[in-house]
This record gives structure tokens, sequence and C-alpha cells, in this order.
């Protein structure tokens, strides 16, 4: 190989093991970088006199419900538009029930019940419906059924509406005391409880027979339809009427299918099961 052919070979090789850099459009070599400073590693510890360790303690099953991905329910072909109700609805959960049932006051009645009933039903042929357990039903109707009995004679209340109601209020806890200040098994505010002759919230006779006063109330003042008396039973008759329906609050829209899903278990302790919310039953259990 020619003398200036070795050369050129040379000079490509030593550039290609020398780093570059740009300065002014020419390239130039860079120089070697400088060596890393030396270092340890140490240990600090908590400073003297710095108080109380806190402990934070991490319920499992809570950590698990927290990361779990929503459960979605699946959606109706049709569904019934809901522009009765003022302010943007929250998620609840429920909106495959609202999909197929009319929040409307004006699109309510029986047969939006039966619609309701039906959408309930074939949720829980799917698997995708949890109601409470007809054991813990029993235990509310082996205690509270005789007062359950008599406070809905002449009313248009069913008793095994209101053991529902009550499951889903309380779970049977006659000492049971809300954020929102409502109190006993029927989870009576004071306002209503001071209305409908309640002195005693926490004595489950008198919270029952209050409870049911004002359910029965609600299904006069809303024409029979027992969805809007659950809706007023909730959130006050006042929202129900200024809404012109079920109010868009994520509490009542999930309050109303729970209550219809215990519903249908409650009325399987009824001696003669009923077909309406209004029917009346005895409870096939002691006590009642």
């Amino acid at each position: 190989m020619p003398r200036r052919g070795i050369r050129v070979t040379l000079l490509a090789v030593t550039l290609s093991v020398l780093p570059l850099s740009f300065h002014g459009g020419a390239v130039q070599a860079e120089s070697t970088p400088p060596p890393f400073p030396e270092f340890t590693f140490k240990r600090e510890t908590v400073p003297t006199g710095s108080g109380k360790r806190i402990r934070v303690q991490i319920d499992p099953a809570e950590q698990a419900r927290r990361l779990a991905p929503a459960n979605t329910q699946p959606q109706a072909a049709t569904s019934v538009t809901d522009t009765s109700t003022e302010g943007a609805l929250s998620a609840h959960g429920y909106e495959w029930f609202w999909a197929e049932v009319s929040p409307k006051r004006d699109h309510g009645g029986a047969a939006n019940l039966q619609q309701a009933l039906a959408v309930l039903e074939r949720q829980a042929g799917q698997g995708a419906l949890t109601g409470p357990r007809l054991e813990d039903l029993q235990k509310i109707a082996t205690a509270h059924g005789v007062d359950i009995l008599k406070a809905t004679i002449g009313t248009h209340v069913s008793p095994a509406w209101v053991l529902a109601l009550i499951s889903v209020e309380s779970a049977g806890r006659a000492d049971a005391v809300s954020s929102a200040g409502a109190q006993g098994i029927m989870q009576l505010i004071p306002a209503t409880a001071a209305r409908f002759g309640v002195e005693e919230p926490d004595n489950p006779e008198e919270n029952i027979k209050g409870g049911v006063a004002y359910l029965n109330w609600l299904m006069e003042h809303f024409d029979g339809d027992p969805i809007l008396a659950m809706a007023g039973y909730n959130a006050g008759e006042n929202a129900v009427t200024a809404n012109g329906g079920v109010p868009p609050f994520a509490e009542t829209r999930a309050y109303i299918p729970k209550v219809l899903s215990a519903w249908r278990v409650a009325r399987g302790l009824c001696m003669t099961p009923p077909d309406l919310l209004t029917d009346g039953c005895v409870f096939a259990v002691k006590g009642s």
C-alpha cells in the first residue's frame, strides 16, 4: 500500500476512537472528562428529640377496594334521557339502572316501577346485582317485625318495603347515627322526627312508627309513586319537587335500586309474598 494511503488510514482510525465536538464549525477532539469526586455512603438516624413516630395502619380490604378497577355494568340498548333534573349527575355505580328507569316525575307511576323491578331481576340473573343476605333480614324481622306490622296497618306501605328500607338505612341498628345527624333504625333527621312525633329516636318502636308515617306521607304527596317516595325519604321532598323527579345526587340515585334490591329479598320472608310495595304481608319468622 502507498505511504499516503497508510497515513490516511491511520488518521481515520485515530479520529474514530476520539470523542468529537463541534466548535465554530470545526470538528475537535474533546479532552478527557475529569474523574468523579470520591464519595461514601452514610446512614442517617432519627434526630434526637424528634417526638413520637407516626404509625400508619393499612386496611388490606380497603386497599384492595381502592386499587380494584371500577365495576362497570352493561348499558341497555335504549336509555331514558334525563333532562328534568338540575345540576351535573355524579357517578354512583347504578348508571345501568337509570339508563332504563326514568327519574322524571311525569314519567313515573306503576309502569316505571315495574320497569325498575324488571331491570333488577335481569341484573340479578346475570350475577351483577347483590342485595342483603336473607339471614340479615330475618334477624331484623325477628327483632322488629311486630313494630313494623303495627306501624304499617292502614298505610300505603308494605311491611316488606319497610324491612328493606331499614336494612339499607341502618342494617337494623337502633343506635345508628349518620354524619348528617339522622338517627335510629329508620334514620330520621331531627326535623322529621319532630314532625311525626318521634321524641326518642333511639327507641326502635317509636322510630319505626315515625319513619313509616313519613314514608306513607311521601306516597300520598307523590301520587302513590314509590320511586319518588324513596327519593324524598333520602333527599327530602323539596329536592324531588325542585328537580322534577329523582334528584341527581349520587347517594339518592344509588339508594333507590339498593332498597328495591333489598325488597326483592324481604318479600320472600312474607307468608304471602307481596307483588307491590303497597301490599300488606305477615312475616313468616318468630317474633312477628
